[in-house]
């Protein structure tokens, strides 16, 4: 199906995987991107950028294409990352701070890529396509991960349709066909999708984490909270209750350990940062982010399988 998102950005299927942090590997990004959509990797990663960059692009195959997300309130800090990624991907995309037109500017004296910005306020849509973002994201309160709005997915995608004339990628409890072309009905460019990617084979989320979300029956089961604040202070974010209950009741301060090439470096309990295959630890009492469609996350996949299902009632 074609649409004025896979027009712009060159994929065959109106679809985006979430970028995820700790979460979102190059060989999720490229299957999913390999296989029509546009697949998203996080600024933030345990290897440096640029290689998860281009093992992404090679597992993708070419001309497909791919982005990179980068969180607006540490940008400065990382700027060259910022360029290459502008450079290299087709699209650039930021997240959780006001649309900013140097920021976009930037992008473009980078080189080719898109620039698209996750809102979740008419406000912010209006200043993304003030700012001179390519498209934009409109993130509704059912989002798994750290939520910037507060107002539902379906209300959220009317108000901003009405107020900007960009492409807008709908976002926020979508894990389903149905719900896929439900918001493409409603009139989005695309569907965002998140937590239905955790539970791939290509993911990087700890088994246990997965395991968790399979055996998720609703929505219900997650609470949107600012308990997971370490490193990300007063941040709203939607998670499984479980996880919230588990570290409240967790009996000291380090939770768990990451362990890479070899270095172990501490969890604090309340950490930001979602449990991988290099986690050790107490699983259940870290931030098991999940979105308010993990109730219709049963089974892990593969990557190129939930695309497929995913814009399955397409036409």
């Amino acid at each position: 199906m074609q649409t004025a998102f896979t027009e712009l950005v060159g994929c065959a299927h109106p679809l985006q995987q979430a970028a995820m942090g700790g979460v979102a590997t190059p060989e999720l990004a490229g299957a999913v991107s390999r296989a029509g959509g546009l697949g998203m990797l996080c600024e933030y990663g345990p290897e440096p950028a640029t290689e998860r960059m281009a093992s992404a692009l090679e597992i993708a195959g070419e001309g497909a294409p791919l982005g990179m997300g980068f969180f607006g309130q540490w940008i400065d800090t990382d700027l060259e990352t910022f360029e290459v990624a502008a450079n290299w991907l087709r699209v650039v995309e930021v997240f959780w701070s006001q649309p900013d037109p140097a920021v976009v500017q930037r992008a473009r004296r980078s080189g080719s890529a898109l620039v698209a910005w996750q809102v979740g306020s008419t406000d912010d849509a209006e200043a993304a396509e003030d700012a001179g973002c390519d498209f934009l994201i409109a993130q509704g309160v059912e989002a798994g991960g750290h939520v910037r709005g507060t107002v539902p997915r379906d209300a959220l995608l009317r108000m901003v349709l009405s107020h900007v004339r960009i492409p807008v990628v709908a976002a926020g409890g979508i894990a389903t066909a149905d719900d896929v072309a439900a918001v493409i009905a409603a009139g989005a460019t695309a569907a965002r999708v998140g937590t239905r990617f955790v539970a791939t084979e290509e993911s990087s989320a700890h088994p246990a984490y997965i395991d968790a979300l399979c055996r998720a029956s609703s929505g219900e089961d997650t609470l949107l909270t600012t308990t997971f604040s370490g490193g990300w202070p007063d941040a709203p974010h939607r998670v499984l209750r479980s996880a919230v209950d588990t570290a409240d009741a967790y009996d000291g301060d380090v939770v768990g350990h990451v362990v890479h090439e070899g270095v172990r470096r501490p969890i604090p309990v309340f950490s930001a940062a979602p449990p991988t295959t290099e986690t050790e630890g107490d699983i259940a009492a870290m931030a098991l982010y999940a979105g308010f469609g993990v109730g219709s996350v049963d089974d892990v996949r593969p990557a190129a399988d939930v695309v497929k299902e995913l814009v399955s009632r397409l036409g």
